[in-house]
C-alpha cells in the first residue's frame, strides 16, 4: 500500500462506517416500531369498559369503550375513498352519553351519493376504541362549512362546532342508518425497513467505488 491510497481509504472506510451505523439505527427503529404498532393491536382487541371522566391522549389512545346514549342529528363529514367503494365519507356525529356528556363519535362511511340522508336523532349503545386522529396536517385544507366537509378529522374544531367535548370514538359496531362502520387502525408510520436498506446499499455502493479507486491508483502506480 502507497502513501497515495491511505487517505481515500480511509475516507472509504470511515464513510462506509456511518452509512452502516445509520442503516442499523433503522433496523433498531424498526423493532422499536414494531413492538409498538403490535402493542396498539393488542390493546384494540382488549374487551370495552366504560368512558373513563378523564380522558387523556396519547395515553388512552386505542382504548375500547362501551357507551349508551343518543346521536344528537349533527354532523361532520369527512371527504375520503375507501379501495372498492370509492369516494364517500366519513359522518362524524354528536352523540350524548346517558350522563349528560356530549362526545364525537365516527361512525364509519357512507358512499358520496349518501352524505346528506337524513340520519335523524335516536339511541344506541356504541363499542369502539378511542382515538386522536393525525389525518390533520399543515397541508390540509380548512374545511368547507357552506358544504359541510371536511378534508381530515380535526376533532378539537369538530369539537367545537358540533357542540361537544374533542372527545372521539371510532365505533366498531353498527350503529344504524346505513352507515357502515371502519375499524379503527394502528396508524404509525413504519418506513424504517426501506431506510435501512438504503444505507446498507449506499454502505455496499461506497466502498465499492472506494475499492475501484484504490485499484486505479495501484495501477497507476504499477
Amino acid at each position: 500500500m502507497t502513501r497515495r491510497m491511505i487517505l481515500p481509504m480511509s475516507f472509504g472506510l470511515i464513510g462506509a462506517a456511518i452509512l452502516i451505523a445509520l442503516g442499523t439505527w433503522q433496523v433498531q427503529r424498526l423493532h422499536w416500531k414494531t413492538a409498538l404498532i403490535a402493542a396498539a393491536e393488542a390493546r384494540m382487541a382488549e374487551p370495552a369498559g366504560p368512558l373513563a371522566a378523564e380522558v387523556e391522549f396519547p395515553r388512552d389512545r386505542y382504548l375500547p369503550v362501551r357507551v349508551s346514549g343518543r346521536f344528537l342529528g349533527p354532523e361532520a363529514h369527512v371527504l375520503t375513498s375507501i379501495p372498492d367503494e370509492g369516494p364517500g365519507f366519513l359522518v362524524i356525529a354528536a352523540y350524548e352519553t346517558g350522563d349528560g356528556r356530549r362526545i364525537l363519535i365516527d361512525r364509519g362511511f357512507v358512499p358520496e351519493a349518501q352524505k346528506n340522508t337524513p340520519r335523524p336523532p335516536h339511541a344506541a349503545e356504541v363499542t369502539g376504541n378511542l382515538n386522536l386522529p393525525d389525518d390533520v396536517t399543515s397541508a390540509t385544507p380548512p374545511p368547507d362549512m357552506g358544504r359541510n366537509i371536511w378534508f381530515g378529522r380535526d376533532v378539537a374544531a369538530m369539537a367545537g362546532v358540533l357542540g361537544t367535548e374533542a372527545v372521539l370514538i371510532v365505533a366498531r359496531s353498527d350503529t344504524g342508518d346505513g352507515v357502515a362502520p371502519r375499524a379503527v387502525t394502528a396508524t404509525f408510520r413504519n418506513d424504517h425497513l426501506s431506510y435501512a436498506i438504503t444505507w446498507f446499499s449506499l454502505a455496499v455502493a461506497w466502498l465499492g467505488m472506494t475499492g475501484t479507486y484504490l485499484w486505479r491508483i495501484r495501477r497507476r502506480n504499477a
